[in-house]
């Protein structure tokens, strides 16, 4: 397949018949790697019937009882919405997706999030992302089917493969911390802020959700997370000398 290292990950997907359209749209653009994080319904007869062909993507396809699971070994995460919210995290096109995506290491796991058919990524799941794919609509009336949203970001990346590998921007970059590690990150982050008393643990939401923003644009690596780590760290034990 055209994009090993990338996933289409759908959040509660509600009705069987959009996972196999989703898997029907993936397989006519070469992806190959469906994640779904508690499906009302699955696996179903509408499923395949829908996917037309595209059984295997179906038969391959993960089930995740969170999104932890789904996307916790990847290092970059992009969410598909309909809406531009506030305090949002940096949105861009389908095609300029395709470009950060063919931009990545190949090595490191990449995850397109896409939410419920009725009302999308709720907040905390846009938190976990990296950037928001927006494609662009009638005002009036936004909300695309949810195959038809994974079809156009697909064919975005398909058509990417036009260029040359010398378009590659980070393949001598250090590996990206994953998903998992920068919410291990993100806690400890919280405990140290807490206890130096600079966050409030009764409200906690806000300046968190700025924070998350900020280092999620950073994108750290490994070995920058490891330091900012050991900062916090240094942070506690000093709080702990003072007390």
């Amino acid at each position: 397949m055209a994009f090993p290292n990338v996933r289409i990950v759908l959040c509660n997907p509600s009705h069987p018949g959009n996972i196999g359209a989703v898997a029907r749209a993936m397989k006519t653009m070469q992806l190959d790697k469906l994640y779904l994080v508690e499906p009302k319904v699955f696996p179903h007869a509408d499923a395949t019937a829908r996917a037309a062909g595209a059984d295997d993507i179906l038969a391959a396809a993960q089930v995740c009882n969170t999104l932890d699971e789904a996307i916790g070994d990847c290092h970059l995460v992009m969410g598909a919405s309909a809406r531009i919210r506030s305090l949002s995290c940096p949105v861009v096109s389908p095609d300029a997706c395709a470009r950060l995506v063919k931009g990545e290491n190949k090595t490191q796991q990449i995850a397109l999030l896409f939410g419920r058919e009725h009302s999308g990524l709720t907040n905390k799941e846009i938190d976990r992302c990296h950037h928001l794919i927006h494609i662009p609509s009638n005002e009036e009336f936004s909300s695309l089917n949810l195959a038809s949203a994974v079809q156009i970001v697909a064919y975005e990346l398909m058509k990417s493969r036009q260029g040359t590998d010398s378009d590659n921007l980070h393949t001598d970059l250090l590996e990206c911390a994953s998903s998992a590690d920068v919410e291990r990150f993100y806690e400890h982050l919280e405990q140290t802020l807490i206890k130096v008393q600079f966050l409030d643990p009764a409200a906690p939401r806000h300046v968190m959700r700025r924070l998350r923003r900020l280092f999620n644009r950073a994108r750290p690596d490994i070995i920058e997370l490891n330091v900012l780590r050991g900062m916090l760290t240094a942070m506690q034990n000093k709080s702990n000398e003072q007390q």
